[in-house]
């Protein structure tokens, strides 16, 4: 689990103890939350479901359509409960791992960038610099992915990290033969051995990163 991801579930659980301590005022036919804690708490909990799952998602959408509806910033019982219900779900979803379905979407767009920019590279004749970026781009893409299907990738080579995904049926097929050449082309590529390497490694590499992303992110 990275270091975002830890520090995103432990904000969720922070904020569920703060939700917990908010104070209904008022009797009990007109009970309504302490507006200062409550806009207090709902402020940090809006924005830490913006920060993990956007404007776009509907816990974000729903938790900002229930606050608008407060007037006079009175948080009636029913207000309250919704908002953190709303909030409760996205803590939810988080805890049960949707995050690194996120971090993969992300991953896949900044890794999108990178292959871009080694086929640029290729494009203008620099096949060197198309392969290391390809390469450093496919390494990581393999990590995070072994990542998110419980393997431990700390340490280990990009070759066991390609052997450990092969041994669990992760990879397959024409993939599974092509994914074995890559870590001689990576080692090549990032110990400056770049006598070794050709323009045709460097589009073996981007076109297999673009699939395996394509495929997995």
């Amino acid at each position: 689990m990275t270091k975002i991801s830890n520090l995103i579930i432990q904000r969720f659980k922070e904020l569920e103890v703060q939700m917990r301590t908010i104070q209904m005022v008022g009797g009990h036919s007109d009970d309504h939350a302490n507006h200062e804690q409550f806009y207090a708490w709902a402020t940090s909990a809006l924005n830490v479901i913006q920060g993990s799952f956007g404007t776009d998602s509907p816990h974000y959408v729903r938790f900002q359509k229930e606050m608008s509806s407060i007037s006079n910033n009175l948080v009636w019982t029913n207000h309250f409960s919704s908002i953190c219900g709303i909030f409760l779900g996205a803590k939810s979803d988080i805890d049960g791992g949707y995050l690194f379905d996120i971090e993969r979407s992300t991953s896949g767009e900044l890794f999108g960038d990178l292959v871009e920019t080694a086929k640029s590279a290729l494009a203008e004749g620099h096949h060197t610099v198309a392969t290391v970026l390809a390469c450093a781009a496919l390494e990581d893409a393999l990590k995070r992915y072994a990542i998110s299907q419980g393997i431990q990738v700390e340490g280990q080579t990009m070759e066991n990290v390609v052997n450990a995904l092969k041994s669990k049926g992760l990879v397959s097929g024409a993939q599974k033969s092509l994914l074995s050449a890559m870590p001689k082309v990576r080692n090549n590529a990032m110990h400056a051995n770049w006598d070794k390497l050709t323009p045709q490694d460097a589009g073996s590499v981007i076109g297999f990163v673009e699939q395996f992303l394509l495929t997995y992110f």
